[in-house]
């Protein structure tokens, strides 16, 4: 699940920088126009560039991620994005957000290694207890 998570989140970036062009490309027209707000759209599509290529960066590591924390950030990243990006771009950023929950979901608990001493026999496995035993 966590290469599926990546590999959402990597098409959701894509498509987030597409949407923060469009943003800044309509912020651009406003500002060329003097219309009032225009600066706001310009930033809010430089967060959405920011962020979707943030998205892109974490999706491509949580691939191969062996911790949840590339999915955290990938999940804050899609929270931020949505924020500051815009309209467009907030609706990729839900993509990425379930891409990130998918990569967090999908990382197992690694098992503990057990270091055996060179010429060592390893010690056996012993069951626990399950409260049978007689005395």
């Amino acid at each position: 699940m966590k290469t599926a998570g990546g590999i959402v989140a990597i098409i959701a970036g894509v498509f987030g920088v597409g949407a923060a062009l469009v943003t800044l490309l309509v912020g651009g027209l406003g500002s060329a126009m003097r219309s009032a707000g225009s600066g706001t759209v310009v930033a809010l599509g430089w967060g959405g560039v920011f962020f979707a290529f943030a998205v892109i960066v974490f999706g491509a590591v949580c691939i191969t991620a062996k911790s949840r924390v590339p999915g955290y950030l990938l999940m804050v990243s899609a929270v931020f994005g949505a924020i500051l990006g815009g309209t467009l771009v907030a609706v990729f950023m839900v993509l990425a957000l379930v891409g990130g929950m998918l990569a967090t979901i999908g990382v197992k608990k690694p098992k503990p290694e057990v270091v055996v001493a060179p010429g060592a026999t390893p010690a056996p496995v012993v069951a626990e207890n399950s409260g049978t035993d007689s005395i």
